[in-house]
């Protein structure tokens, strides 16, 4: 007689499970470079690693690529900007716009390959991951779940060896944290088993008909989902400790964003939605069984005060005299809700490290992230670094490490601290002239994107050797007293620092006398420009400590504000090239101007040291030949310049001969696109 081919079904199945199960239990891997989550800053550093053909590996415990995009934002609309049309072909300026795509060496790897929505859905963000994946064949083993993380002592400091779910070890020399923040956050009050959370409620309005929500939080998420309620809901009002902020008014993209800011007009113009402050330690949700002539018995909440509830008594069944309402007879939030939602955010996740292993939790954020040093390394955790937005602590509230892009630049410098630390490759440079150093600032000042995006984090710096300068693009800042180590590059005659950054002034935003258009007013610009510091050494630990607060970097020794700009393009010959050429002469004590061969037969024939443009190109046999009309056409390219032509940037001798006519050296070879 047979089986029955259910049984032989469950048979096989199990004996499935059993070989599956022992080929994954108790294996050992060792990997030079483990990675610890497949969303957008792992899979950033899995790009580099595998350009550099280094041995790594991704683990990710879910089954494809950027998971917590699968289920956040709730409502399915990122508020990341995707402008795909900037009327420029420059690469290297459209990620200036672009705040989804990661970085890679290739030019069509973009996010607008799969949605070209200014504000896109979530969904199409694991779908881009998943592309960036595979075109760029990353090393991403899924179905991995990393229960524990513990630091062994070796040779070189510490391994770390992670554990998953089938027992299966994995030894790394260096692991790297991209697991981003997905823990929510949550505040212990009285009744606070009576709130739902975010990552739970329903996203269907129907839900909320003719219903009274309180929201706990004033983030993004918050705003988001009081937005989505206010067409049904009754009544919306939110409270958290702090006003809200507003990301146009901060410059920081963490605070509210417009796109989700519709409860506030429907607050201010007074139509029942409203908006409340105090600590949420303080608070007490009371539940009350309330029964109406019409309507059958229904539960009702309370927001009341803690010290009002007495001592041993529960959220439920509240008695009247424990509502603030009985005491404060026009308390703000008197009435009853029918649900409380808590929209606090997220927080890292702390719970799987050995306590040899743990990175302590920051000073800042309220705990809810890792400490990292300024090169991003876990504190007390040598060999373990922390990327994505688990790294937001050494930027918080100041600028965008905390979102996609923002840490593709930050994940790009913790890869060249590693290959210089592991493997000798000095921080990557450019070799200049000296003659050539403006029109280099002004090529990076006017395409750059990642100073523009982290800016006050991320500078260019620019190491003065004499006749050659040395450059180095998007250098941690906040670790320049570590600059040898880190970079394997010395000062020896001084440097300069290129640094975006927006003014310390509290201004009215949209008042009208909010922008600086004199140049030599630059120094009191408001939004986003270029300043340059100028060092004859390298500021030490203790002056970057001591920097005056607000200041991305000690006190220099001269510095110079390029006035900002409407375009955000750096290139008026008055306001903004004539001013760096003079502030460039007193650092390098050298006039870097053009010029025309005849002028420089003669300044030969006059001065000991002729200038530099003279020294490399007319007595090399290169330079300017003058004719009677040259000086005409100079002060009419003054007058009017042709704009660069974006379009076709290979095309720019407009503004090549513009930054000759106007002092700016140029030189052979350089480039003005990517």
């Amino acid at each position: 007689m047979g089986m029955e081919p259910s049984l032989v079904y469950f048979l096989l199945s199990f004996l499935g499970f059993i070989i599956y199960s022992d080929q994954h239990t108790n294996i050992t891997h060792h990997h030079d470079y483990c990675v610890l989550g497949a969303g957008p800053s792992g899979l950033q550093m899995g790009h580099y690693l595998s350009r550099a053909r280094r041995d790594y590996i991704i683990l990710e415990r879910n089954s494809g690529p950027g998971s917590f995009f699968n289920r956040y934002p709730r409502h399915r609309r990122l508020i990341s900007i995707n402008k795909i049309h900037t009327g420029s072909n420059n690469r290297e300026f459209n990620l200036r716009h672009d705040w989804n795509s990661l970085l890679s060496d290739r030019g069509d790897l973009l996010f607008g390959r799969v949605n070209s929505d200014f504000y896109p859905p979530a969904d199409a963000f694991p779908l881009y991951l998943s592309l960036y994946e595979r075109e760029l064949g990353l090393r991403v083993r899924y179905g991995v779940d990393i229960g524990r993380i513990k630091a062994l002592s070796s040779a070189n400091g510490k391994e770390y060896v992670l554990t998953d779910q089938h027992g299966s070890s994995y030894f790394c020399s260096v692991l790297l944290l991209a697991t981003g923040l997905w823990v929510p956050q949550t505040i212990e009050f009285v009744g606070s088993d009576l709130v739902e959370g975010y990552e739970s409620i329903s996203t269907n309005p129907e839900d909320y008909k003719d219903q009274a929500v309180l929201i706990l939080g004033k983030g993004n998420s918050a705003f988001e989902t009081a937005q989505s309620l206010l067409g049904k809901a009754s009544r919306v009002h939110m409270v958290s400790r702090s006003p809200v902020r507003l990301a146009w008014q901060t410059h920081y993209v963490g605070d509210l964003r417009a796109v989700n800011n519709e409860v506030l007009d429907t607050y201010q113009l007074k139509s029942l939605d409203g908006l409340v402050e105090t600590h949420l330690e303080e608070i007490a949700i009371a539940k009350r069984t309330e029964e109406g002539r019409r309507r059958p018995k229904k539960d009702k909440l309370y927001l009341t005060l803690k010290k009002y509830i007495q001592s041993g008594s529960s959220s439920s069944d509240a008695r009247a005299e424990e509502l603030s309402g009985f005491h404060i007879d026009n308390f703000s939030m008197r009435k009853p809700y029918d649900r409380v939602i808590r929209c606090l955010g997220f927080k890292f996740n702390f719970s799987i490290f050995d306590r040899s292993a743990s990175p302590p939790p920051s000073e800042n954020a309220r705990g809810r992230l890792p400490a990292v040093t300024a090169w991003y390394e876990g504190k007390n955790t040598p060999g373990l670094f922390v990327l994505g937005t688990a790294a937001h602590s050494r930027d918080y509230r100041s600028s965008a490490g905390g979102f996609i892009h923002g840490f593709r630049y930050t994940v790009r410098a913790v890869h060249r601290v590693l290959e210089h630390r592991h493997h000798g490759h000095m921080w990557p440079s450019t070799k200049l002239s000296t003659s050539q150093l403006s029109s280099w600032i002004l090529k990076r000042v006017n395409e750059a994107s990642g100073p523009y995006q982290m800016f006050q984090v991320l500078g260019d710096i620019i190491l003065l050797q004499g006749s050659q300068s040395r450059y180095l693009e998007e250098f941690p800042l906040q670790a320049l007293a570590q600059f040898a180590s880190l970079s394997g590059h010395n000062v020896t005659n001084g440097l300069i620092i290129l640094v975006m950054q927006y003014g310390k002034k509290k201004i009215d935003y949209l008042g009208r006398n909010r922008a600086e258009t004199d140049w030599t007013r630059a120094w009191k610009s408001n939004f986003l420009h270029p300043v340059l510091y100028y060092y004859s050494r390298l500021p030490t630990e203790e002056e970057m400590r001591l920097r005056p607060h607000g200041w991305p970097l000690p006190r220099p020794k001269a510095i110079h504000h390029m006035i900002e700009d409407f375009l955000t393009e750096w290139d008026g010959p008055i306001s903004h090239i004539q001013p760096l050429q003079r502030f460039l002469k007193y650092c390098v004590q050298n006039d870097l101007r053009n010029f025309y061969a005849e002028s420089c037969f003669r300044l030969s024939l006059t001065h000991r040291q002729p200038p530099l443009s003279c020294r490399y190109g007319y007595l090399r046999g290169q330079g300017l030949t003058q004719s009677s009309q040259t000086g005409q056409k100079a002060y009419d390219t003054a007058v009017e310049f042709p704009a660069p032509n974006k379009d076709n940037p290979r095309d720019n001798s407009a503004f090549t001969n513009y930054l000759a006519q106007a002092g700016a050296p140029m030189s052979l070879g350089i480039k003005l696109d990517l």
